[in-house]
C-alpha cells in the first residue's frame, strides 16, 4: 500500500507532508482551541508539536491537507495548508489493515465536510489494498468520537491505554471495512 499517496477531492488535495511544510502547519497547530478537548491538549506548543511533526516526517505515511481554493501565502503555490492526517500501522495479513489518524483540520474547516471529504479520500484509497481501516480515538474526545459516528465508524470494544500530555489516556478503537464503507454514509 502507497502510503504517501497524491489524493485530490472536490475542495481538497492531499500529498506528501515534507519539511517545508513545517511553518504553515504550525500556524494552523498554534491554535490553542484545536487541541483544548483532545487527549494531546499540549500539541499547541511548538516543542510537543515539534516532536508530532518529527514523528510524521520520520514513520512515512504523513499527509499534508490543502484547501484548494484558499490562497497559501507562497509564490506560485496554490492552496493553504489546513490539517494533516497519517496512514500508520499497515498489517497486509489476513486482507489488509490500516490505521488513519493522527488527523487535525483548523477549526474555521470543523463542520463544513472537510473532515468527511478528506477521509474519504483516504478511505478510498486504503481500500484498493485493505479489507479494514482502524482509527484510534482518545475515550473522552467527544469532538473525534462525533466525526467517526458521522463517517460511519463502528466501535470494535477494543481499548488501549496511551499517555498524552503526560497522563495515562484511555483510547478506543472504530473500524470501517470496505463493505460497511460501500454502504456508509460515505459511499458515492
Amino acid at each position: 500500500m502507497d502510503r504517501q499517496p497524491v489524493l485530490e477531492g472536490e475542495r481538497l488535495y492531499l500529498r506528501p507532508l515534507t519539511e517545508a511544510d513545517w511553518p504553515a502547519l504550525y500556524a494552523v497547530a498554534s491554535d490553542r482551541e484545536l487541541w483544548a478537548r483532545h487527549p494531546s491538549h499540549d500539541r499547541w506548543q511548538e516543542p510537543v508539536f515539534r516532536a508530532f511533526f518529527d514523528d510524521a516526517l520520520a514513520g512515512g505515511g504523513a499527509l499534508a491537507i490543502i484547501d484548494k481554493h484558499a490562497p497559501s501565502g507562497v509564490e506560485g503555490a496554490s492552496g493553504a495548508v489546513i490539517g494533516s492526517s497519517r496512514f500508520q500501522a499497515y498489517d497486509p495479513a489476513d486482507g489488509g489493515v490500516v490505521e488513519i489518524g493522527w488527523s487535525f483540520l483548523a477549526r474555521s474547516f470543523w463542520g463544513g465536510g472537510y473532515n468527511a471529504e478528506m477521509k474519504r479520500l483516504m478511505l478510498e484509497h486504503a481500500f484498493a489494498s485493505v479489507a479494514r481501516v482502524v482509527f484510534r480515538v482518545g475515550a473522552e474526545n467527544v469532538i473525534s468520537r462525533g466525526a467517526m459516528a458521522n463517517i460511519g465508524g463502528r466501535l470494535t470494544g477494543e481499548t488501549f491505554i496511551a499517555e498524552r500530555a503526560g497522563q495515562a489516556m484511555l483510547h478506543v478503537i472504530y473500524e470501517i471495512t470496505r463493505e460497511s464503507f460501500a454502504t456508509g454514509p460515505l459511499a458515492r
